[in-house]
């Protein structure tokens, strides 16, 4: 016997957006030709605006949410950690507007959109992901970030939206190298560039697989660190002298790439269901832009099964 409309609903996933990945990406691909009528670059718009159109009508989501990074230097890692991202660009004035414009179009589609000055994106998808589980509900992480990867348990996806790859539970240690559960502690290990995070000098990602595959984690390798001397680890006895070394920048580490799933939010998880598009608002914010029929044409096909 098929579902009912509202059972259907309460079995459906949460999807959970990282806007960064799509926004970025946009900003790179779309063409800087692309502004409004005041000459104003509007390409990391008219990219999200697609994409997150394109979602919508492929999934059909019950209940969407996107998260925001404003974030770069004022996080709660920052104060932990001053040099945190200190290795990234600001991202570009043209660009910085161009979010604010992102959330804009997220409410005028009917989707929850969540920014905050302590948290990143990560962190508040993270305690999504938490309150959704709490709640019987599956979640579909939409990123390209490793991070977020340490977020999935059996029943949630990873989804790489740009490459087309969807991984569950059992999936991800094949793509990463490591259980979900063990990403921040093997990001505590091998240090995250990306980031600025050192950790362990001289434990590389294989050394990381190898020890969380024994160990379990962070604190368990630290309790039987002469344990590794007997491990089939090459230069064992340096990876121990390291790691008694770097101890306090390993745990430090850790508490950088852990993903806070506390983080304070002004909705829940249970009131993200997605409401129709307001066309009105939509094509205002178009209007304003200087966009054509194209991302009008979808919002339109998009309220009318809404």
């Amino acid at each position: 016997m098929p579902l009912s409309p509202l059972a259907a609903q309460s079995t459906a996933p949460l999807y959970l957006i990282d806007a960064s990945i799509f926004i970025f990406r946009a900003y790179h691909s779309v063409p800087v030709t692309v502004t409004d009528p005041d000459g104003q670059p509007v390409n990391a718009v008219h990219g999200f605006g697609r994409f997150l159109g394109d979602l919508i009508e492929q999934v059909r989501p019950s209940h969407i949410a996107v998260a925001f990074d404003a974030s770069l230097t004022t996080s709660f890692r920052n104060r932990l950690y001053p040099a945190y991202k200190a290795n990234r660009e600001p991202a570009p004035v043209d660009l910085k507007k161009q979010f604010a414009w992102c959330r804009e179009i997220c409410r005028a589609y009917g989707v929850a959109d969540f920014c905050s000055d302590d948290y990143e994106a990560d962190d508040l998808i993270g305690t999504l992901v938490n309150q959704a589980r709490a709640l019987g509900k599956s979640s579909v992480v939409i990123t390209r970030d490793k991070d977020l990867s340490q977020l999935i348990r059996r029943g949630d996806v990873y989804w790489d939206y740009i490459g087309e790859t969807r991984y569950e539970y059992d999936d991800i240690a094949g793509r990463f190298g490591v259980l979900p559960e063990r990403m921040a502690d093997f990001l505590a290990l091998t240090g995250d560039a990306v980031d600025n995070i050192r950790g362990v000098p001289g434990v590389g990602r294989k050394t990381a697989s190898l020890l969380l595959q024994h160990f379990e984690s962070l604190e368990h390798i630290y309790a039987q660190l002469d344990a590794i001397l007997n491990l089939k680890i090459r230069n064992a006895g340096f990876i121990v002298s390291q790691l008694r070394e770097h101890r306090e920048a390993a745990f430090l580490a850790r508490q950088l790439t852990a993903i806070a799933c506390d983080a304070p939010l002004d909705q829940r998880a249970d009131n993200l269901a997605r409401r129709a598009p307001d066309l009105g608002a939509l094509n205002s914010l178009y209007d304003g832009f200087g966009f054509g029929r194209l991302l009008r044409n979808q919002a339109e096909r998009i309220a009318a099964v809404a």
